[in-house]
């Protein structure tokens, strides 16, 4: 396996720690008054989906885990897993319900996403930071609220519910976060 230093740590490098898949989620080099360096990190269980902080001594070396990221494309769902087509080789892929996710409340059918593998085995689906998405329910908003101060629930496509401000209808395109589900704004066209 190959070895990095924690000084060269990056978010979304997956380490084997005795064994075990993390994926870096945050980290930080930290200075205390005295004594060395420290790197502080946020590392993600890429099986259990576990979060926890770990504090590495400056420059230690640690394993990286050797990890496949290619882009495939989400054919359909189902009933138990998802199935992915490798874009470049249009091999089938079939992933387990638990190893997608929260990516299922922001996939739709025949969208590209990267997945993360690791001796060919799935570990992850990586999405775009936010993706465009059609809201297919929400209560009417009434007419001229314009104001920012209220959020009502509405559903997407997916069926994913988010809040959304008061004057969105449905049939509207909204741009949604994929990492906390949050609205980022209306798409026009």
């Amino acid at each position: 396996m190959p070895t990095i230093s924690t000084n060269d740590l990056k978010n979304g490098t997956v380490l084997d720690l005795d064994g075990q898949l993390w994926q870096v989620i945050w980290f930080q080099h930290h200075k205390p008054g005295k004594g060395n360096t420290v790197v502080r990190s946020k590392l993600k269980h890429v099986l259990s989906g576990k979060v926890v902080d770990k504090t590495f001594n400056s420059d230690t070396k640690v394993e990286s885990a050797q990890v496949d990221r290619r882009e495939m494309q989400y054919l359909y769902n189902d009933g138990d897993s998802y199935v992915f087509m490798d874009t470049t080789s249009y091999e089938q892929v079939s992933i387990p319900s638990d190893t997608v996710g929260d990516a299922a409340d922001y996939m739709l059918e025949n969208q590209n996403a990267m997945v993360a593998l690791h001796d060919e085995n799935p570990l992850y689906i990586e999405l775009p930071a936010s993706v465009e998405l059609e809201i297919t329910y929400t209560e009417p908003g009434l007419q001229g609220d314009r104001s920012s101060a209220g959020t009502k629930p509405a559903t997407l496509e997916t069926g994913k519910q988010i809040q959304v401000p008061l004057f969105i209808e449905a049939g509207t395109k909204v741009k949604v976060d994929t990492r906390d589900g949050s609205y980022l704004g209306r798409i026009n066209g």
